[in-house]
């Protein structure tokens, strides 16, 4: 039997984008129509049924769940704030309270307003003060029923999308502009970490608790030669922590700037280095498909010793650490049930070794719209149909259930 504390916090996740639906202002929805990807359309319909899915999340035990507040609408033109849409995510943060669940709020879930887009996007330095502008109206509003905020999410991953392979919106493939971009970020992370701060003291409120959610990946050696290791170590240094050291930069002249480090982790990446070479330490992975290791749907590899392994090389920052999202897309829910509880073994066994961990969110609460995949991908502990917008709870949902009213996983 592995017994978690009692102030645990369990639960789920979504993002405003992916569940909501018709979210018309945003530079995904353009992108949908022109790229000519799979439409969001109505996504699962959260917008309108939230509390009925909070129903669910109580019925199902969690005691926390993480949202995404939706930037375009709550600025759907430049300098225009809809009071209308931020009474929404008001609602929608009170009917979690009123079933006593802790929100966990996101102010940036990859998707901008289609405005801020075509000024630029976050390549602009004016980017950070737009993106400051929106947080103070937002955080001004729920500061009194809010105590986690995640200013970003996974912003490595927006980065390489976006500004890097060109995958998501804009597609662009600069180095350059991918630097600036990060820049921006981290800049927009720091000062919006000081503004959230100063808004609870001035409002003589308890001390908020701030932070990125930064994706991570366990870097494996296919073999342990010097090539390997070598590229394994600089990928994690660049990709796992890189965009938290430089946040961490501001603490050396007191200037802090996190006050837990929001983990993502999916999967692993199997390292095969053909030759030294950037490209090839960067790069190189190993190249039969990784056919010993089990997959998700999508062929990613399922690696629970992996947040094991990440959690011990983060352990370093001496700072609290939230599993902020922690999923696999499946049609075998057997599956489901089986990476959850791997994992949560593994995220135990880091805890007896000293690491602070204070949650866990599973990724997702419900199948829901999956980025450029469309919706394929079946990540829920619910399952959406989506003829009728049915909920249905799988069994791996029940089962997780139970661990997060009892604390308790049965071995």
């Amino acid at each position: 039997m592995i017994k978690f504390p009692q102030d645990f916090l369990w639960g789920a996740a979504t993002s405003a984008h992916q569940v909501e639906g018709n979210n018309i202002h945003s530079d995904w929805w353009q992108w949908e129509k022109k790229a000519g990807k799979t439409r969001s359309g109505q996504a699962c319909r959260h917008y309108e049924f939230y509390k009925h899915d909070f129903d669910l999340v109580k019925e199902l035990h969690h005691n926390a769940h993480r949202l995404s507040i939706e930037w375009s609408r709550i600025e759907p033109k430049e300098g225009k704030f809809s009071r209308k849409e931020l009474k929404h995510y008001l609602d929608v943060i009170l009917a979690l309270r009123q079933r006593n669940i802790e929100p966990i709020v996101t102010l940036h879930h990859f998707t901008n307003p289609e405005w801020f887009a075509k000024l630029g996007g976050w390549t602009k330095g004016r980017s950070v003060d737009y993106f400051l502008r929106y947080s103070d109206f937002v955080t001004r509003a729920l500061a009194k029923y809010v105590r986690y905020w995640i200013t970003i999410n996974e912003p490595t991953i927006y980065i390489s999308h976006s500004y890097i392979f060109g995958v998501w919106p804009p597609q662009e493939k600069s180095y350059l502009k991918a630097a600036q971009v990060e820049a921006n970020l981290v800049s927009a992370h720091i000062k919006a970490y000081h503004l959230i701060h100063k808004t609870y003291k001035r409002s003589n409120l308890s001390r908020p608790s701030v932070s990125i959610a930064q994706n991570v990946m366990a870097f494996v050696p296919y073999k342990r030669d010097l090539k390997n290791r070598l590229a394994s170590a600089l990928r994690d240094m660049v990709y796992n922590t890189g965009f938290i050291e430089r946040i961490m930069q501001h603490d050396i002249i007191g200037d802090k700037a996190l006050d837990f480090i929001g983990v993502n982790y999916y999967s692993r990446q199997l390292v095969e280095v053909q030759k030294f070479g950037i490209d090839h330490l960067a790069t190189d992975v190993h190249q039969d498909n990784y056919h010993r290791c089990e997959k998700n749907s999508l062929g990613w590899d399922v690696y629970p010793k992996g947040i094991y392994e990440v959690l011990m090389g983060l352990k370093k920052y001496n700072l609290p650490i939230m599993i902020t999202e922690n999923g696999i897309c499946t049609s075998d829910d057997k599956q489901r049930w089986r990476y959850i509880y791997n994992h949560l073994k593994n995220i135990h066994r880091a805890m007896k070794k000293g690491v602070c961990v204070t949650g866990y969110l599973y990724w997702s609460l419900m199948d829901n719209f999956e980025w450029d995949k469309g919706f394929a991908p079946r990540f829920g502990l619910i399952g959406i149909d989506y003829k009728t917008y049915k909920r249905i709870v799988r069994s791996s949902a029940l089962r997780f259930g139970r661990v997060c009213k009892t604390g308790v996983l049965l071995q």
